[in-house]
């Protein structure tokens, strides 16, 4: 019983890790429990018989991500695309989860060390991940666009246009791509270059 009680373990373990590795590296369409299966070296029918389906093992390696420190996938400094794409993948496995947290910090005093985090984590991720856009900007504008930018990220954005308003993903991300667009690429009134084409001159020199 010993061994067998190992042995399963050892599957948990071996899935979870599949599962945070399939979602770091692919889209999160790709994350299906076919393909975390054959990372795993197991099959579909025991991942659902351990996690009940694809949504609970997807918030399981999310939380595990979120747990090490690592809440979403890397991009690359400067790319709106891909930031916009990562916070999206967060916030459709967790977003939901997210809000209820939000909504009963008052109610559940214990709540508020772990969401007081994910807003430091939060912070810190828009300073990374629009560091060229920052650091272009003027620096008695720079504090209004990092607030700017800290807002359009933010959960209750994600939940406004995808649920309440019924958006498709594709196209919630493509209005957020506009909104951060519209406060970071124009070309300033002293004739400074675009944000966007500072970005591209770093990537091409890279």
């Amino acid at each position: 019983m010993t061994a067998r009680a190992a042995k399963m373990e050892a599957t948990r373990a071996r899935i979870l890790d599949s599962a945070v590795a399939l979602y770091m590296e692919d889209d999160i369409e790709a994350f299906t429990l076919d393909a975390v299966a054959r990372r795993a070296g197991t099959t579909a029918q025991t991942i659902l018989r351990i996690h009940g389906s694809r949504d609970r093992l997807l918030f399981a390696a999310v939380d595990k991500l979120a747990r090490g420190g690592v809440p979403l996938k890397p991009t690359p400094a400067g790319d709106v695309a891909a930031a916009i794409g990562a916070i999206f993948d967060l916030y459709e496995t967790s977003g939901e989860l997210i809000l209820r947290w939000l909504a009963d910090e008052r109610r559940r005093p214990e709540l508020k060390a772990t969401l007081d985090e994910g807003r430091a984590d939060h912070r810190a991720w828009v300073k990374l991940v629009f560091a060229p856009q920052l650091a272009a900007a003027a620096p008695a504008a720079r504090q209004r666009l990092f607030n700017i930018l800290l807002v359009a990220t933010d959960v209750h954005v994600w939940s406004k246009l995808r649920k309440e308003n019924g958006l498709a993903r594709a196209e919630a991300e493509a209005v957020l791509r506009h909104i951060i667009a519209a406060v970071t690429e124009r070309r300033a009134e002293d004739g400074k270059v675009p944000v966007a084409q500072l970005v591209g001159r770093r990537k091409s020199s890279a």
